[in-house]
């Protein structure tokens, strides 16, 4: 059974212009919808020793519940994971990445799957992330140059 999937949207942008739009988090919604119907900031804190980056922690109203999300965003190095709460308590890792391509950037994202989950949940769950991050694609494709 497969337990991981890397899904990856090619976005004719570079890594700081999509990190323009994905690291604005109060823009979550207008993206993941998949993820987040809304989103709230609740602590905002710095990284270790590196300016660079900094976690955010927010409460998030998804398909799957109320959960709570600390991101860990660098957004020079198009890094954008994000450690997701789930209503039971279980704590999923999430590895978002955005990388220079030919074309402009690749965004790399981890899809994981639970243990429990059925085929079928498998499936909707994929479904939503590739339509989550193609309207990332397509927000970040509005960008003038």
């Amino acid at each position: 059974m497969v337990t991981r999937r890397v899904m990856r949207q090619p976005i004719s942008r570079t890594v700081g212009q999509v990190m323009a739009v994905a690291g604005q988090l109060d823009r979550l919604p207008e993206w993941a919808y998949g993820f987040a119907q809304s989103a709230e900031r609740v602590v905002v804190g710095s990284g270790d020793d590196d300016d660079r980056v900094h976690r955010e922690r927010w409460v998030v109203e998804s398909p799957f519940g109320h959960i709570e999300v600390e991101f860990f965003v660098d957004v020079a190095s198009g890094i954008l994971d994000h450690d997701v709460t789930m209503p039971d308590g279980t704590v999923v890792h999430n590895r978002l990445r955005v990388e220079p391509a030919p074309h402009g950037s690749d965004v790399l994202f981890t899809l994981v799957r639970l243990p429990g989950m059925t085929d079928d949940q498998w499936r909707d769950d994929e479904r939503a992330v590739t339509a989550d991050l193609r309207r990332l694609a397509e927000l970040c494709e509005k960008i003038d140059e």
